[in-house]
């Protein structure tokens, strides 16, 4: 695994964007804002957050399983990112809601309840966001 990602945003148009890693060469992702800010024809930021913690703590749940020699039949994850406006009126993340619904032999319910004690601990990204990410803004002209 890599200890940087390097993530490069170009406008398309209005609020629409490519974005490219140098990391996976080749694959270009659109993100936009919602109407009626943007047009909707990309993921949103706030998309992009929620699927990055869906992501992280479901493979973080099947490597822990994995690792325990467990058979994960079936594995999906709801998230529901929720947003409010702070007392500037300025919309922010208030909670993220993350279901997972594991389907596992009953031979391996004992892991599973094991992984469940541990697996969240091991997802980078909403481990980080528990403790607060630094960000560091500069702005070039």
């Amino acid at each position: 695994m890599n200890e940087r990602i390097h993530a490069h945003l170009k406008r398309a148009d209005g609020y629409r964007y490519d974005v490219t890693f140098d990391e996976l060469p080749g694959v270009k992702l659109t993100t936009d804002e919602p109407v009626p800010v943007g047009k909707g024809e990309g993921v949103s930021a706030a998309m992009m957050l929620s699927s990055a913690v869906g992501h992280c703590l479901t493979s973080s749940l099947l490597f822990c399983m994995e690792k325990s020699r467990a058979k994960v039949k079936d594995l999906a994850t709801e998230v529901e990112l929720v947003m409010e406006r702070n007392q500037k009126t300025r919309w922010r993340v208030k909670e993220i809601k993350v279901i997972m619904k594991p389907l596992v032999d009953i031979i391996d319910a004992e892991k599973l309840e094991r992984c469940k004690a541990i697996f969240q601990d091991f997802c980078i990204v909403s481990a980080s966001i528990r403790e607060g990410i630094k960000i560091d803004v500069e702005v070039e002209k």
